[in-house]
């Protein structure tokens, strides 16, 4: 089975102690339903179960010193990164992500069969007509639908609240949601500003309907876009046009991708500014406040900006769960990444509510306040 063969990750031992304030009292259910916003808040599905798998080749920072012009602790102290793993020789992006999606089933006690729709977040499929079709069949989910969703590093943000509304209107039980990216394949390796900062990862979220509001475990959520940024964190298609020999004279284009380009510092101003109030804004329509908030999981782009956003929420860090330093930026796949090492880890307990926000090319931001149920 291609769990047994690729699921295997590394762990980051992060200390589980959390801190917490003792005259700080959390919202009650009741009192969040009676303050949060109708139609952005308490969606009657919840998660059930996680999985992961990251690349199969660990790149550490020190085999770019031979690239471009770095070196360890250069990249330490700017991203938070110390390593980054690359998906190896003959394995694709769908190899991961149905990786993970099998743990994510075997660890919610669903069977395949159950599952009516699967949503792959990706911006890197192995086909350009998408993956999710595929993973379905490969994890036996044969009465299932299934389609991609494109968001770059937002994609597992958005997808979640996607699935969700299937589950709220009643149309579907159980929704399996995949976030898997491998970025690695669109990188110029003599660019320092981006080759340095992106591994290749996958991991997956089985959520199922509720009956009740109560019994939620999406409680809010919040989604932006602005395209105005679109050149700030791009994957061009880069025309090239040939003469077809015929009396009309037909155009043909055979272009194809390019690299990816990327302007970090307006894509760094862009988060440490957006990602604090996209949290605050989906808490407000839970309900909730920062009070509320277990733990706080960010997609995996920068330290700097986890650090940011922590102090501008008033969360201490040891609330923020984070393995950038093993595996860099995953795009789609690194929130789930890092939930499901926290669940494996014991950190994350049921009942315990998670802000959770992604951002990235688009540009594009969002957030989402999750209740464990697994």
């Amino acid at each position: 089975m291609i769990l047994k063969k690729y699921a295997s990750i590394s762990r980051v031992h992060m200390n589980s102690a959390v801190s917490s304030d003792p005259t700080s009292k959390k919202t009650s259910d009741a009192d969040a339903i009676a303050k949060s916003v109708e139609g952005k808040s308490w969606f009657k599905c919840r998660p059930v179960g996680v999985g992961a798998c990251a690349g199969q080749q660990t790149v550490p920072n020190k085999a770019f010193e031979a690239l471009v012009d770095t070196n360890d602790a250069w990249i330490k102290k700017r991203t938070g990164i110390a390593k980054r793993h690359l998906l190896a020789e003959g394995v694709g992006l769908r190899d991961i992500a149905v990786a993970s999606a099998q743990e994510a089933l075997l660890n919610s006690k669903v069977a395949p069969e159950d599952i009516d729709l699967v949503i792959v977040a990706t911006s890197s499929p192995d086909d350009l007509f998408g993956d999710a079709a595929s993973v379905a069949s490969a994890i036996g989910a044969t009465n299932a639908a299934a389609f991609d969703l494109t968001a770059a590093c937002s994609g597992f943000v958005f997808g979640m609240v996607t699935a969700s509304q299937f589950l709220q209107s009643g149309t579907y039980k159980k929704v399996l949601l995949v976030g898997a990216d491998a970025l690695s394949r669109f990188l110029d390796w003599s660019d320092r500003g981006t080759c340095i900062l992106f591994g290749d990862g996958a991991g997956a979220v089985v959520l199922e309907a509720t009956e009740t509001k109560e019994a939620s475990g999406l409680l809010g959520f919040a989604l932006h876009s602005n395209g105005k940024g679109y050149s700030n964190l791009k994957v061009p298609f880069q025309s090239k046009y040939i003469e077809v020999q015929n009396e009309e004279h037909t155009k043909i284009d055979q272009g194809e991708y390019q690299k990816m380009t990327m302007n970090g510092p307006e894509v760094y101003k862009f988060a440490v500014h957006e990602v604090p109030l996209v949290v605050k804004e989906a808490l407000t329509n839970a309900g909730l406040t920062s009070n509320d908030v277990d733990w706080l999981l960010l997609h995996q782009a920068n330290v700097r900006i986890m650090e940011h956003a922590a102090k501008e929420l008033n969360i201490p860090m040891d609330k923020v769960l984070k393995n950038i330093e093993e595996y860099g930026n995953t795009s789609a796949g690194s929130i789930p990444l890092a939930l499901t090492e926290a669940v494996r880890a014991g950190k994350i307990k049921p009942g315990d509510v998670i802000a959770i926000s992604g951002f990235g090319a688009g540009l594009s931001w969002g957030a989402a306040i999750i209740r464990w149920s697994g």
